[in-house]
């Protein structure tokens, strides 16, 4: 059962042309604004260009649309009783959780194949194989953090606007993450503690290796082990936060 409710819950996805818009097309968009047509963009990187670094980046961007939308969605669609109804049936409750982390990750997929292919069909470059698939895989699986974000702010809100709220503020994440362009100076000091940045930093450690595009200034580095705390660290405190509103909620109830 559950894996007919994810194939449905997919499929309903999908068809959400306005969503599937701004999921997987905006990224590519971003990326040949960004990347692409950049007259830096042939710059080497140690696994790559900047190009493909600005490819990855917009990749990630894209997936953690996906898995923010879609968690703030299955939260509200808990608090209206849908989950509940589902949690009667044989999948229960543990099975609809599942279904819906799966339709997540599933569906972050997609912007993801969209912008690795307009990067390889422009002048995205990494040096293996094998950093493509790598970086291709994380950014997929760093954009889970970001499934504890949207699944808190659907408990918090508790309506439709939060998929709305939710996902605005990524933008908002994304400039202080250093995802849509280099920071310098004090800025990329502040970013470092910033919930995006260190999930985009492990996705594009194959095309980095920890070096950190700046606005000028001396040439700075990012050890994975930072990358992966900070990564850790806001998974936490978002499910923390998830965890307390959804005991807030039903004490409610």
């Amino acid at each position: 059962m559950s894996l007919t409710y994810t194939a449905h819950d997919v499929r309903r996805n999908l068809r959400s042309i306005p969503n599937l818009v701004f999921v997987a097309l905006l990224p590519a968009v971003l990326f040949i604004l960004f990347g692409a047509v950049q007259g830096w963009s042939d710059a080497r990187l140690p696994g790559g260009n900047v190009s493909a670094y600005v490819m990855v980046s917009m990749a990630v961007y894209g997936a953690v649309t996906a898995t923010t939308a879609i968690s703030a969605g299955a939260a509200v669609e808990r608090l209206q009783g849908w989950g509940r109804q589902l949690a009667l049936t044989p999948m229960g409750t543990g099975g609809y959780a599942a279904t819906k982390v799966a339709v997540a990750l599933l569906i972050a997929v997609l912007p993801v194949v969209i912008v690795f292919l307009v990067g390889a069909f422009t002048n995205a470059s990494m040096d293996d194989l094998w950093r493509w698939a790598l970086a291709a895989v994380l950014c997929v699986v760093v954009s889970v953090v970001f499934a504890f974000y949207g699944l808190a702010a659907g408990l918090i809100f508790r309506s439709d606007t939060a998929v709305g709220a939710a996902s605005g503020a990524l933008v908002v994440f994304a400039f202080f993450g250093n995802v849509f362009m280099p920071l310098s100076g004090g800025m990329l000091t502040v970013a470092r503690f910033t919930p995006m940045y260190g999930i985009v930093g492990i996705a594009r450690y194959p095309v980095t290796e920890g070096e950190v595009a700046t606005m000028g200034g001396a040439p700075q580095t990012d050890s994975l082990l930072w990358l992966v705390v900070n990564a850790v660290a806001w998974a936490a405190v978002f499910g923390i936060i998830a965890l307390l509103a959804a005991r807030s909620s039903t004490g409610r109830r």
